[in-house]
């Protein structure tokens, strides 16, 4: 039994984890808000959202399962209300490929797999052999929780631009597992705190990321949104950009480019359809 003093400080470090995990459910609001104002959902991926969703209703059922533990019951209610408000909002402005994607990510995971976890930990488990075979479920997927922005971490060094990836949702993301590994080793229940070291771990890879590519722009060709006919041509005239300073001495080496506008629906948006090289260097 922990001392009350060790009980006081566990539980302070709780109504602290429960503050700053609050404050993370909240922290993709302004890309949300981005969402709605541009009515798209442009480079932002639902796998984080989705992973959190199921790492709060596993945690969920773990708490009901335990005795005890309001301090997890509060907080991951109040995370499955709000990753669920950012997946609806995901799906309302996201592309049907999106959509289809993200729809069966989450039967995948928070209506079959939850649905084993709960069947067989329920008739193959008792008692304390229960709690402990979800408790291990929950660490194995709070550990996806962490994972789940190595594939924004992915896309940031491919392309050199952090814009797809929140600064405060990593920040918050790094404070919250430091909070909570706390309260997790104070009162003994090491299914908490060892999977927020690894969360420590990838939140400091996120900042440095951050740091290292917050000034630099992705290079890019500018797309222009195009007022046209279908079937209409545009010429453009194209210089290898390693080579513009060489321009005087090699005033040839450009190239011609037919851009055919296909089809679209009200207009053209961020890209060119078809590049058709009219002469082949």
């Amino acid at each position: 039994m922990p001392t009350l003093s060790t009980l006081h400080i566990a539980n302070a470090f709780g109504i602290l984890g429960n503050i700053v995990s609050f404050l993370v459910y909240l922290a993709p609001v302004p890309t949300f808000y981005r969402i709605w104002k541009k009515k798209s959902t442009e480079g932002f991926q639902a796998i984080p959202y989705s992973v959190a969703l199921f790492s709060a209703m596993l945690y969920l059922y773990y708490a009901f399962l335990k005795k005890n533990s309001i301090i997890l019951i509060t907080i991951n209610t109040i995370g499955c209300a709000t990753e669920i408000a950012y997946l609806t909002m995901y799906m309302i402005y996201a592309t049907k490929v999106s959509r289809v994607s993200t729809t069966r990510l989450l039967f995948l995971f928070n209506v079959s797999l939850l649905g084993v976890v709960i069947g067989a930990t329920y008739f193959l488990a008792r008692g304390r052999q229960r709690v402990t075979a979800v408790g291990w479920i929950c660490a194995a997927f709070s550990v996806s929780v962490f994972a789940a922005p190595l594939a924004i971490i992915r896309q940031v060094i491919r392309t050199k631009s952090v814009e797809f990836m929140p600064f405060y949702l990593s920040l918050f993301l790094t404070i919250c597992a430091v909070v909570w590994f706390f309260y997790g080793f104070l009162i003994k229940d090491y299914f908490i705190a060892a999977p927020n070291i690894l969360g420590f771990i990838f939140g400091i890879m996120q900042m440095t990321l951050y740091v290292v590519y917050k000034d630099r722009k992705q290079q890019i060709l500018p797309a222009a949104v195009v007022e046209t006919k279908c079937g209409d041509h545009i010429i453009m005239e194209l210089k290898d950009v390693d080579q513009q300073d060489n321009s005087e001495t090699q005033p040839n080496n450009k190239r011609d480019l037919e851009i055919v506008v296909l089809d679209y629906g009200e207009q053209v948006v961020h890209g060119v359809v078809v590049l058709q090289p009219n002469h082949l260097p």
